[in-house]
């Protein structure tokens, strides 16, 4: 069997008709960073950093072997969400592509991250999710406006500690003023 090495564009949906159009949502999310992808990948896969990217997180423990698919990734959400949220990963190909599907309070939400080198050097990281669940209507879509901010927040702060790392990396290749 063949299988395409990038994450599908829209994700697995058919189209759907308005009925059902309403109980799903989609967030998208792009940074760039100068990072390459074998750096981005490096740091976006230390899950003991994630708390400095949203610091919803107290507490993130796996259950199987880490970034296979099968493997369970748990997280502790902290006030004001106070739930846990249960990822498992069913695609992973490191530094390129990373999905899994997650379950929290009600919602499944099958998200795609892409790491891809950028014609201007570093990385593009993209992603999407899909959300699903019985309460995606209701309260004028705020649990969905709450995700893309929480969404923003991880990506940016993640994209900005790749920057400090790659800057690190490279430190040495700037000439000092001394030279």
């Amino acid at each position: 069997m063949d299988y395409e090495t990038r994450p599908p564009r829209r994700g697995l949906l058919p189209e759907l008709s308005a009925q059902f159009r309403n109980h799903i949502a989609r967030v998208e999310y792009v940074v760039f960073t100068r990072a390459d992808s074998r750096l981005a990948w490096k740091i976006f896969s230390d899950i003991k950093l994630w708390p400095q990217f949203c610091d919803l997180y107290t507490g993130l423990r796996w259950q199987g072997t880490p970034w296979r698919p099968g493997s369970r990734l748990r997280m502790e959400l902290k006030d004001p969400i106070n739930a846990v949220v249960d990822r498992v990963v069913t695609v992973c190909m490191p530094p390129n592509h990373l999905a899994w599907i997650n379950h929290v309070l009600g919602y499944t939400m099958e998200q795609w991250i892409a790491f891809e080198p950028y014609s201007g050097g570093g990385t593009r990281v993209a992603t999407w999710i899909e959300v699903t669940g019985a309460e995606l209507s209701k309260r004028g879509g705020e649990d969905i406006r709450y995700l893309k901010t929480i969404v923003a927040t991880w990506f940016d702060n993640f994209s900005a500690e790749c920057d400090r790392a790659d800057e690190a990396l490279h430190a040495d290749d700037i000439p000092s003023a001394a030279d």
